[in-house]
This record gives C-alpha cells, structure tokens and sequence, in this order.
C-alpha cells in the first residue's frame, strides 16, 4: 500500500532508517525461541540439534521427550516417518523512533534433518509503530491472500505500510513466543506501569493499551494480569460496563476464576438493584454458587410474576430473533448421537436454560445481535449451550449442566472448529443480500 497521508510517509521514512535485525539476535532467537527436536528412526534415537544418535534403553520407549545423552537437551520427539524439519516461531525486539514505540516481529525458521545440524533463515515481517496516544500503524510483508497461516508471508515482499482495518487481522495478533531482553520503551510506558513482562499478551496489543486506556493501566498497576489479559485479548468483555465492581474487585485483591460467569453475576446483581460497591456481593467465596442461586431466583421470580406477560414477551422476542437470525435456522451439524443445532425459538432458550441450569434465556441471549446460539444434544438430550461470536468466528463460550463442561466438551468443541465455514457461508449469503 502506498503511503499518502502525512503519518504514512513519516512511519514509511522511520521505517526505512532502522537499522536491521542484528545478528546478536539472530543467534538469540536461535538459542531461545526454537524447542530441542530428537527423532527415533532404525531403533535409535537422534538428536538434531547435536546430531548425537544412540540407542533407547527400552525397546519401545513410549514418552514424548527423551533426554539427548550427549548435549543434555530435553527433546521432543518427532514422528517415526519423517525426514526433514521445520520448525517457526516468532520472537519480538522493542525499539524507540522519533517519540514512537516500535515492535519488530521477527519471524525465524529452523530447519532440520537425522545427521546434520540444524540451519536457520530470519525474516522480519511485521513493525508495528506505536503514537504517544497509543495509536497503531503497522508495516508488514505481503501475505498470500489464500491462506489464513501464520507464516504464509511473501518473503521477497517489501515492508509496506498496511490500511487501518489490519488491526482486525489474525496476523496483527500474532503473540511472539519471546521478547529480546534488551528493550527500548518510551518512558511513559515506563510511568503507566510498564516493566518488562508483557503476562501472555502480545507486545504491540499491551502497549498500545498502556498509552490510550486508563483502565488497562490501573488493572496492571493492581498486579491482575489474569484480568489484564482477559480485558485486552477477549471479544465478548464487558469490563468497562461493570468498572465499578472491577475497582472493589482490585481494592480487595480478589481473583476472579471465571470472567465470563462473574460478568453475568454482575449483570443479575444490577438486574436486582444490588449494590456493585459492596464487596461481599461483587468477590463472592463461592462465585458459581452464587451465579446459580441468582438465576434460580430471577427464573423463579420471571414465572411467578410474569407469566402471562413472558408468553407476549416472548411472541413479541420470536418476531425479533426469527429476523434476525432466520438465516441460520435449519443449521445442523452432526457426528454419530452428536448433534449440534441453532436455536430457533426463544421458547426453546428457556427449555435450554431449564434443562442445563444456567442463564441463556434469563440473561436473555437471544437478543445478542452479534452472537449464534446453538445447543449440542446427545441422543436429544441437551449437553452444552455455545454462543459463537459472528463477527470475529470465534466460540466465546460452551458451557453444559451448571456452566460446567460435559465429558463431550473437546468433541463439541472440535466438530463445531471443523464446520464454522457452513456458517460462514451463510455470512456471505447475508452479506450478498444485502
């Protein structure tokens, strides 16, 4: 993309005066960044990181790591069947220019083969410049427009400055597996709490935070990193609208265990015009109790009081949710007695809830524009609820009997993985028609 506004040319100008990823480290992604491969081939095993090959104890050694007898590397073994291999990682160096924050993402190869040591290539893809107001712009290398891969990048491309919107792109996400210790960082990142350990969160989405967002500052200040985390990296979050009870959260250290139930125990609380300040409602021992006994309340409470009304209400809610989603009625995923459905009917959310004791309809998730709600049944009996995020394809949550997770879990989870694109098919279809 060419350069045209006056911050493009500047970054662009910047950019090209960089000096380039030194060799220092190079050999540091080299010695840090990359896991020790062995293989076990012929009734040996070798190591290819040393080229050491010797013969296993046991006849049949069954553990995915083994100890190399002549380095002392923990290797990971490889399949029996291979040959050659390849190993990327991505690994991360902080630089300042002309009052900007700099990440440079450097993306490293490892090859390696039985015998001969291991060679390696670096490529830096990525450069995301950072503003004193912590806005972002990113320079990256093209990437082949076919692939959704990580390392699908045009090496012989140039750094080119890319549009805005890269920020929705899976690749500007891209966390490096490490940082190289010796960091330059602008010091006002110093003085909103920044030292040096980035808690799991990729470097140029923590940084921009840092400089634009109060609220990530007091959260890291507080030392939640848990919380930190889920604030930066979760689409479905709604800390800012629940700030108030976060304060009594970190004024009383208390660690929250599961982000998505406290948020919807906060949001029955303020349903029953509790008080957020108080810290005995807000950082409960038992945070799942307390969820449960709440919704058993307000669902005891909606069908004592509102009955009648809830039968309108809900005529009234089917109208809505049938516009809004209709295009996805009639999805059905299936694997043997695993079947996986979209919800059609409001009145089937409250049999969904009633059923697995939790809050879809009382939260009432019908009304979530940008979320899919779907109910897995085996042998017809519901196990879990999923609600899929339509604007960013991403299971936000999957939960069965309590907000727990069913002896299904990983299977649910892996056939709804393997089929999003007929959803995203019928995305398209929405988008066509309109």
């Amino acid at each position: 993309m060419t350069p045209k506004t006056i911050i493009e040319k500047e970054i662009t100008a910047l950019s090209a005066s960089l000096a380039p990823i030194s060799t220092a480290v190079q050999r540091w992604a080299e010695k840090t960044v990359f896991l020790k491969w062995g293989v076990l081939s012929r009734g040996r095993f070798h190591c290819l990181d040393c080229t050491h090959s010797w013969k296993p104890d046991s006849p049949k050694p069954c553990n995915k790591y083994t100890k190399c007898t002549a380095c002392g590397g923990r290797l990971k073994i490889f399949g029996y069947n291979q040959v050659h291999f390849r190993e990327i990682e991505y690994s991360a160096v902080l630089d300042t220019a002309s009052g900007y924050q700099v990440v440079r993402i450097l993306c490293s190869h490892k090859q390696m083969k039985k015998n001969c040591l291991p060679t390696y290539c670096h490529y830096e893809v990525m450069q995301h410049w950072i503003s004193q107001n912590g806005e972002v712009r990113t320079m990256a290398l093209s990437c082949n427009v076919f692939s959704q891969a990580y390392d699908s990048w045009k090496y012989y491309s140039d750094l080119e400055i890319r549009p805005k919107d890269f920020q929705n792109s899976p690749k500007y996400r891209i966390n490096p597996y490490r940082v190289f210790p010796k960091t330059k960082v602008l010091s006002a990142l110093k003085r909103n709490g920044f030292k040096t350990a980035f808690h799991n969160i990729a470097p140029q989405i923590l940084l921009s935070a840092l400089l634009r967002d109060s609220l990530a500052e007091t959260i890291l200040k507080a030392s939640q990193y848990s919380m930190l985390a889920y604030y930066l990296t979760s689409h479905e979050q709604h800390l800012k609208q629940n700030w108030q009870a976060v304060k009594v959260c970190l004024k009383n250290r208390y660690a929250i265990s599961d982000y998505g139930i406290w948020e919807d125990y906060i949001s029955l609380l303020r349903w029953f015009k509790k008080d957020l300040s108080c810290p005995a409602l807000v950082c409960p021992e038992d945070l799942n109790g307390a969820h449960d006994r709440l919704v058993d309340k307000k669902s005891a409470i909606q069908r004592k009081r509102y009955l009648l009304q809830m039968r309108a209400e809900i005529e009234q809610a089917q109208k809505v949710y049938a516009e809004e989603k209709k295009e996805f009625f009639g999805l059905c995923i299936a694997d043997k007695s695993l079947s996986i459905s979209v919800i059609e009917n409001v009145q089937d959310f409250m049999q969904e809830g009633d059923s697995l004791r939790h809050c879809v309809f009382t939260n009432e998730y019908y009304k979530k524009k940008n979320s899919l709600i779907l109910s897995a049944k085996v042998d017809e009996q519901s196990v879990e609820t999923i609600e899929l995020s339509l604007k960013n394809m991403e299971i936000i949550q999957c939960r069965g009997l309590r907000n727990n997770s069913s002896k299904y879990h990983r299977k649910i989870l892996g056939l709804m993985k393997r089929n999003l694109h007929q959803i995203k098919a019928r995305m398209k279809k929405i988008k066509n028609a309109s």
